[in-house]
């Protein structure tokens, strides 16, 4: 049988190199102790000597160390290690013996160490190399950030690397499904079982195989199908069997459904025709930088969730497989993602978006020797994930004049070259031709299509009036446009059997429009779910904003206008600004006596009245044209804000703002009142600000000091604030708006962990969390 290990404790780590820890008898005794997963940027001081790019923050070079003890019965056994994640230019050993190197920061691999392990005492080491912090347009992290796994199996056992079991829904439907388990042995032939079990663990199908690699077939009679409303699960077991004894057992979570994209139709789940309504995410939790635990995922996930959210595209890499583990659970639909760029480096800003001039380091120095295996293991690592229904090659390495150029176009604005000079957006013919990339882009597709033909290959394309003419466009199953609605109408006629997807999206109403009043738009994907850090405007901003929740995960106003949108539920929120900007607008009433406020109200309700303390303001109808938001202009006065919307149905809710006095107390409320004390469970606490009588202070902010007993440990405090530069390591940070969150995660011994919130005005409050 296999034994599968979470290598997440007791790891040494120092930031900086030393030549010798590759070797097994190296002192690391006086390094920092770490549990996995870790980014060591975020462990240092923001600095404007960094990049603007990637949030401000260092990388360097680092070195990890994990002491394994393993049983005396290894004789006869194969072991391999699996990183989910080394950002980046790693290189790994296994008691002094090299093992190998991965350039891409976000490709998993997997070694096999068999040959080196002994009973007893083993070490791991990796050498991280993150020395160009100007190598990505966003914020990377540095170090080991995703899960690393060990695998102790006998040598007759499934292909490691995703090549030994792939799964897919041959048909899926109410009645029947039937199930395709593709399987590879290593180490020749044997027998094989598979056994498909509902979420109650009763067996639904079971089927048997024989021989070195195969393909075996299950039914499944009326089948609870995986939908984005009921992402029902089952569990695979799959068994090798040699001489009437279980020699290797995995499981791999199974969603039977189907989907198809159509030209004129749009997209269909289960045969039912439906909007993708999706957003983009880059990989960081602010504080927590790229090392997210799965329950950050969730949370954030969940929000999105009940905003009307049903689908993902991971920008612009693969991503974390504990994120797409999520997406199956909670039923979200997914682009997943290669690459940013292939061979043509792009821009990479570092003073300041935008700021010539840029940088030009990344991974097109890595793409031609690397390509093939990066995208042929994620595709072998995901395609088990119902969740995933498309596969992308490429974010925008169509830009116009990043680098690539075409004699068809003299002079050229990309969709973010605001303040662009010029001459760089004018055709030289000494940068590299734009016929390139059609050539590239047919090699990627049939990598992708080499390992999985049950999806469809798409891109993100910045510029489809040039791929259009280069054959890239001609390369992809589905065509993603990047901020491209003007061309949705005459593409649709001129390539009538093009589908169309807008893969990267502005989040004003005005976009949805587009693509609900198109039927054959297939979705969009908003940029973003959620902020992150990198791509700044300049220092001391280090954080980008376009999320519908801010870098701590609360929701802005923006959220509540894409949940009047999307949801089907009834939805309304108040907000206010002094501009009118959606972007300016807070959850607050509290402004100076002759300050003239917008306000705004943000439903799917039929009609919305406004009351401040206790006279109307007026009634509105809204209609299809005002895209789920009413607005007012209103001199302020203190009091209270109520918004009443009336529903078809009668149904009437109501949003209220009050004006609030200075903040009174500190209030915590975590996700969690108990932790599991083994090390790497966590706790989200939220952090509100609250006056006398309870309301809720969103327009005052106090610096809050955290503490906790030696049960758990503060991993991360994050107010969301674009441009607060106090370090991470700090436990003391501001709010912003009034809120906060501190991450909590737990020690490995029984007890009551303690966390204490105190202001220098004397507030404090105290929260405990019992260690299980």
């Amino acid at each position: 049988m296999s034994e599968n290990q979470l290598l997440s404790t007791g790891w040494k780590f120092i930031p900086k190199d030393e030549p010798n820890a590759y070797y097994k008898g190296f002192d690391d005794s006086a390094w920092q102790t770490v549990t996995l997963p870790h980014d060591w940027s975020v462990s240092f001081p923001f600095d404007r000597a960094y990049s603007s790019g990637t949030g401000y923050l260092p990388g360097g070079t680092g070195w990890y160390r994990k002491t394994l003890e393993l049983p005396g019965d290894l004789a006869g056994k194969s072991v391999f290690i699996t990183f989910g994640g080394v950002y980046n230019n790693s290189r790994v050993w296994c008691n002094s013996n090299y093992l190998g190197k991965r350039p891409y920061g976000y490709s998993s691999f997997t070694y096999d160490i068999s040959q080196f392990v002994v009973p007893g005492k083993n070490v791991i080491s990796v050498n991280v190399e993150h020395t160009d912090i100007a190598d990505s347009r966003w914020f990377t992290g540095s170090g080991i950030y995703r899960d690393v796994t060990l695998r102790i199996t006998s040598p007759m056992h499934f292909a490691q690397g995703g090549e030994g079991i792939f799964v897919y829904s041959q048909q899926a439907d109410e009645s029947k499904a039937v199930l395709a388990v593709k399987w590879k042995l290593q180490a020749g032939e044997a027998e094989t079982e598979f056994v498909l079990i509902d979420a109650n663990s009763q067996i639904v199908a079971a089927a048997k195989g024989h021989g070195a690699a195969g393909t075996t077939l299950l039914e499944i009679l009326n089948p609870a199908l995986w939908s984005c409303d009921s992402p029902n699960l089952y569990t695979l077991i799959s068994r090798a069997i040699a001489e009437g004894e279980v020699r290797d057992e995995e499981r791999t979570a199974v969603g039977l459904r189907s989907f198809r994209f159509d030209s004129n139709e749009g997209f269909f789940l289960n045969g039912i025709n439906m909007k993708l309504k999706g957003v983009c995410l880059h990989h960081d939790a602010g504080a927590l930088g790229a090392a997210v635990p799965k329950d950050v995922w969730r949370r954030r996930l969940q929000k999105l969730k009940d905003a009307g959210c049903n689908a993902i595209r991971t920008s612009h890499n693969p991503p974390d497989t504990l994120l797409l583990d999520l997406c199956d659970e909670m039923g979200f639909l997914v682009i997943d993602e290669a690459f940013d760029e292939w061979e043509g480096c792009k821009n990479k800003w570092w003073q300041g978006h935008n700021v010539y001039p840029p940088k030009h380091f990344g991974y097109a120095d890595d793409f031609p020797q690397w390509h093939m295996s990066d995208l042929a293991d994620m595709v072998r690592r995901d395609r088990n994930h119902p969740c995933v229904i498309l596969w992308s090659i490429g974010n925008e390495v169509d830009y116009p004049n990043d680098p690539y150029v075409h004699p068809s176009f003299a002079l050229v604005l990309g969709n973010n070259d605001k303040n662009k000079p010029e001459q760089e957006r004018i055709y030289d013919p000494n940068k590299p031709d734009a016929a390139r990339l059609g050539v590239i882009a047919k090699s990627l597709a049939a990598i992708v299509k080499e390992h999985d033909t049950t999806r469809p290959v798409t891109a993100a394309l910045a510029f489809p009036e040039l791929s259009d003419i280069i054959g890239y466009t001609d390369a992809l199953d589905v065509a993603g446009y990047n901020y491209k609605e003007h061309l949705y109408e005459s593409d649709h006629e001129k390539y009538p059997g093009r589908i169309i997807l807008g893969s990267e999206n502005g989040t004003s109403a005005d976009k949805w429009a587009c693509v609900r009043d198109s039927r054959y738009i297939a979705g969009q994907f908003l940029w973003t779910g959620v902020d992150y850090m990198g791509e700044a405007a300049g220092w001391p901003v280090r954080v980008a904003t376009p999320g519908l929740l801010n870098l701590a995960g609360f929701e802005k106003p923006l959220y509540y206008l894409r949940k009047a949108l999307w949801s089907a539920a009834p939805a309304a929120a108040l907000a206010t600004s002094i501009s009118g900007e959606i972007a300016d607008e807070r959850f607050c009433w509290n402004y100076e006596p002759d300050d003239r406020v917008i306000i705004s109200c943000y439903t799917n309700c039929y009609a919305a009245e406004l009351f401040l303390n206790g006279r109307t303001l007026g009634k509105q109808t809204l209609s299809d044209t005002d895209l789920c938001r009413t607005v007012w202009h209103v001199p302020f006065e203190e009091g209270e804000l109520v918004a009443v919307c009336e529903g078809s149905d009668g149904e009437r809710l109501i949003s209220k703002l009050q004006t609030a006095k200075a903040p009174a107390k500190i209030l915590l409320a975590p996700d969690k009142t108990e932790l599991q004390a083994n090390g790497r469970d966590i706790a989200q606490i939220e952090v509100f600000l609250e006056d006398e009588n309870g309301a809720a202070v969103t327009h005052s902010d106090l610096t809050i000091r955290f503490s906790v007993n030696a049960f758990a440990q503060i991993i991360g405090i994050e107010n969301g604030c674009k441009s607060d530069l106090t370090p991470y390591t700090s436990n003391s940070r501001q709010t912003e708006n009034g809120r906060m969150i501190v991450y909590l995660r737990a020690g490995q011994t029984a007890g009551e962990a303690v966390l204490t919130a105190s202001a220098p005005c004397g507030l404090r409050e105290t929260l405990w969390i019992s260690m299980i």
